[in-house]
């Protein structure tokens, strides 16, 4: 049973993201300790990725609002086989779509939770990995 990113070797960062605009901000705001999404200031709508223009509304006031950052397990899929040289010994691993409070979805990694351990439904938190001052990756935990 290994975990998709162990806890006891911790999160090992092999590329570092470049966002820019929206996704900055998005980024940013989890460098804080917080996971924000947009939300519609006319018709309420949560919506991630971030954008513009609201999907249900087309209202282009918006806000960044904190999310509880608790879901569920909505779907994952596992890595038998390495991509890239830098992930070969965290095979097999899972990545998870987990379906927030808010009702956002949102794709991300795990912490210590083997692939097969994985259940549908199974409640989660998010946790963040600084990757410098203005970036942290969100990856889920067992709530």
């Amino acid at each position: 049973m290994s975990p998709s990113i162990p806890p006891e070797r911790g999160f090992q960062l092999r590329y570092t993201p470049s966002p820019s605009g929206f996704s900055a901000d998005f980024y940013r705001h989890c460098a804080g300790g917080e996971l924000r999404f947009q939300r519609c200031s006319a018709c309420r709508t949560w919506r991630h990725p971030p954008r513009v223009t609201c999907g249900r509304c087309s209202s282009e006031e918006w806000a960044w609002e904190a999310s509880s950052g608790r879901g569920t397990l909505f779907s994952w899929t596992v890595t038998h086989q390495a991509l890239a040289p830098g992930f070969a010994e965290d095979v097999p691993y899972a990545i998870v779509v987990v379906e927030l409070a808010e009702g956002l979805r949102l794709v991300s990694g795990l912490r210590g939770i083997a692939p097969e351990d994985l259940e549908l439904g199974m409640p989660l938190v998010v946790e963040f990995v600084p990757v410098s001052d203005a970036i942290a990756l969100h990856c889920f935990r067992r709530a």
